[in-house]
C-alpha cells in the first residue's frame, strides 16, 4: 500500500516511536517493555489497513457500533491485537465480547458479569483491565471505579472467565500526570501482590505518554500524535 496518506502515518508513527524510545531510555527502561496501542475511533478503515501494513499490533476502539463495523469489514488484520477503551454499557458488553482481546474500561462489577457471559458466549479469551478514577472532582472524572472499589473488582474478574490483566486510568484534563500516574503505579503495585498476573498498565496518550513511562506504563494509548485530528480527514 502506498500513498501520501500511509507516508503521513509512516512519519507520525517514527516520531511516537522516537519520543517513547526516549522516554523509555531516560526512564532506564527497556523499550521492549512498553507497548503502544494506536486509538483508531472515528478513522476509517482503510487507515486500519494502513496501521497493521506498517507493523501496528495493537489498536483501540471505544464505541462498539463503530468498532463492529469497521471490523466486520475485512474482519481483524492478521496479528492485530484489539482493545475495546471507552466506557461500556452493560447491554453492550455482548457484542464487545464478539471482537475485543482486551477490554481496558471495566469499572464496575455489573460490567464484569456481562463481559464474562458475553466470552463464554463468543467462546473467546477476554482480558480485562480495571479503569480507575484519578480525578479528585468526582462530578468532573471521565469515567472509572474509585481507588477504593479496584480489590472487589479485581477478586470478581479473577473469579469470572475473563483474565484479569490490570489498570488503566486517564489523567484527569487540567492536572500534573505525573502525580495522576504516581498514584497509578501505587495501586497497580498493591494489585500486583494479589494478582501477580495483572502486569498490564495502561496509561498515557498523545500528550502525557512521557509521563506514563516514567510510572511504569506498559500501555500507551495514542490516537492524535498519530492519526491527526479527525476533522482534516473528513
Amino acid at each position: 500500500m502506498t500513498g501520501p496518506r500511509r507516508q503521513e502515518l509512516a512519519t507520525n508513527l517514527a516520531q511516537v516511536e522516537e519520543r517513547i524510545a526516549a522516554a523509555c531510555a531516560s526512564s532506564g527502561r527497556e523499550r521492549d517493555d512498553v507497548h503502544l496501542v494506536v486509538v483508531t475511533k472515528h478513522f476509517p478503515r482503510s487507515d486500519l489497513d494502513l496501521l497493521a501494513d506498517l507493523g501496528v499490533t495493537d489498536i483501540g476502539e471505544n464505541r462498539e457500533q463503530e468498532a463492529s463495523a469497521k471490523l466486520d469489514d475485512g474482519g481483524v488484520p492478521p496479528g492485530v491485537r484489539t482493545h475495546f477503551i471507552g466506557q461500556l454499557q452493560s447491554k453492550k458488553a455482548n457484542a464487545v465480547t464478539r471482537w475485543a482481546d482486551v477490554v481496558q474500561s471495566v469499572d464496575r462489577l455489573k460490567l464484569v458479569g456481562a463481559l464474562a457471559r458475553g466470552a463464554e458466549t463468543a467462546g473467546r479469551e477476554v482480558t480485562a483491565l480495571i479503569q480507575v478514577n484519578l480525578d479528585p472532582d468526582a462530578d468532573a472524572h471521565r469515567g472509572g471505579a474509585d481507588p477504593a472499589e479496584v480489590p472487589a473488582l479485581a477478586d470478581a474478574i479473577a473469579g469470572s472467565s475473563l483474565r484479569l490483566g490490570g489498570l488503566m486510568a486517564v489523567a484527569p484534563l487540567g492536572g500534573d500526570p505525573d502525580a495522576a500516574f504516581a498514584l497509578l503505579a501505587r495501586l497497580h503495585e498493591a494489585l500486583v501482590a494479589d494478582h501477580p498476573s495483572a502486569w498490564m498498565l495502561s496509561a498515557g496518550m498523545s500528550g502525557d505518554l512521557e509521563s506514563a513511562v516514567r510510572h511504569g506504563a506498559t500501555h500507551l494509548r495514542v490516537g492524535t500524535a498519530i492519526l491527526g485530528t479527525r476533522a482534516s480527514h473528513r
